[in-house]
């Protein structure tokens, strides 16, 4: 019986078809691009960079698009450029080693500056939006925290060792891992961090969180911060948080808020005194879902300030910054590494997630267009139906992408996800009593992708 080599999709060959270049995706790109590049050419000049024919502009919309367009490789982006250009950039005869070589030592720097340079701008752009509307745990919790983050990390894929200087890497090493932040409320990335270690443990960047994070801001944190010496920092800095409590785990009850057959919500004591899990009074929220409870920490005590349902609703929304991480990796192809090097690897990291900011930013002039939630609108969708106003933009039938992603008419196209339960509004209420089964909470959650009404 002859065995089936395994096939890694993720490693899968690229077919060669970019998408055709598009003149108002293209103005899109431009307009958000142009003012942030230019804004770096002190930067660039200090970096000796002045004299290269590949400069930032042309590194920039090379890369934006190998994302948008699909573009293969170098190869099949060299032959782009010499022949038609891309983006703002018009033909130019630079041979495909000179390219990918630019690839490996372009400075990655001037990319995240790029990146930062842009967030202001996205959300200011952000704010001008009126009509979508903000789901009702972050209205009620903007009252009393001015950011609403998510931390997490995430590990990136094997490298392929396609190139000489990686033929000694043993087949399976994996090439670094990054740590995110992104906002709840914008849903773009604020603070995005590279190690070349994949083992490297979430509790290792906790100072690097403590350094990012302003007082008066709600973390969003998964279990690899259960660090009881990290939380005490957190509080001490004003910084409020929500996380899982581990199964098993010891504490004492100081206080009861509320005692329901659906809610518990207590004060408690949790860790033993010493230096590394100095002794903590912070709020243990839990809530009835079938035969067992969902139980959440929070440093917040005053149900005021985050009611129960709010705290589990919040935390149910950390999904989020999964979502984020699907996309980069899956559908933006952060999971398929162009090159070995580490400039290489921050160079597409940063440049992948620029792409998702510009998304997540067309996303929500679409969520705004629609009058819905950013959460039901898809990214992905969007990334996708490109090829589609492509195709209308030379018939002469759209000319607006926002307008185009929010025509009826393109309902089709899976921009606007259905609603497959009817809304129930979110229980705020500081002391809850049994107005709602949990069933009807948690279950309405999933069914609208963490979005209650």
């Amino acid at each position: 019986m002859s065995s089936k080599k395994r096939i890694h999709r993720d490693h899968a060959k690229k077919k060669n078809r970019p998408q055709v270049e598009n003149e108002a995706i293209a103005n899109y790109l431009e307009d958000l691009l142009i003012p942030a590049m230019a804004a770096q050419k002190t930067f660039y000049r200090q970096l000796n960079l002045r004299d290269r024919i590949l400069t930032l502009p042309l590194m920039m919309a090379a890369i934006l698009s190998l994302l948008w367009r699909d573009v293969a490789g170098v190869t099949e982006l060299t032959r782009l450029l010499n022949r038609e250009g891309f983006l703002w950039c018009q033909p130019q005869n630079i041979s495909q080693q000179a390219l990918s070589q630019r690839f490996l030592t372009f400075p990655a720097i001037l990319f995240e500056k790029v990146f930062k340079e842009l967030l202001p701008h996205f959300r200011q752009k952000w704010l001008m939006r009126k009509s979508r509307p903000l789901p009702d745990s972050v209205q009620f919790a903007l009252k009393n925290f001015e950011n609403i983050w998510i931390a997490d990390g995430s590990t990136l894929e094997a490298l392929f060792r396609k190139l000489d200087s990686l033929s000694d890497v043993p087949i399976g090493q994996l090439s670094g891992k990054i740590g995110v932040i992104i906002d709840l409320v914008t849903h773009l990335p604020q603070e995005i961090w590279f190690w070349t270690n994949p083992k490297q443990a979430d509790v290792h960047w906790e100072e690097d969180l403590l350094k990012t994070v302003k007082p008066k801001t709600l973390l969003l944190l998964d279990r690899g911060f259960y660090h009881f010496a990290f939380w005490s920092k957190l509080m001490e800095q004003e910084i409020g948080f929500i996380t899982r409590i581990k199964k098993g785990a010891s504490y004492q009850v100081k206080g009861v808020l509320t005692n329901t057959y659906d809610v518990k919500d207590q004060i408690i004591q949790i860790g033993a005194g010493t230096q590394k899990t100095p002794a903590l009074t912070i709020r243990l929220v839990q809530i009835r879902w079938k035969n067992g409870w969902r139980s959440y920490l929070t440093s917040v005590r005053e149900p005021e300030i985050l009611p129960p349902y709010v705290v589990a609703d919040l935390y149910q929304r950390r999904w989020r910054i999964e979502d984020a991480f699907c996309i980069v990796k899956r559908l933006l192809n952060l999971s398929y590494l162009w090159t070995g090097s580490v400039n290489g690897i921050k160079l597409q990291i940063w440049a992948t997630w620029l792409f998702y900011a510009v998304l997540v930013d067309l996303g929500d002039a679409v969520a705004d267009e629609l009058g819905v939630p950013i959460e039901r609108v898809s990214l992905e969708m969007i990334y996708r139906g490109m090829y589609h106003f492509s195709v209308a933009y030379q018939k002469g039938a759209a000319s607006d992408l926002v307008k185009y992603f929010a025509d009826q008419k393109n309902q089709d196209l899976g921009i606007r996800s259905r609603m497959r339960k009817p809304h129930v509004r979110l229980i705020i209420s500081p002391f809850p009593g049994t107005q709602r089964s949990p069933e009807q909470f948690f279950g309405n959650n999933k069914a609208t992708n963490g979005v209650i009404f």
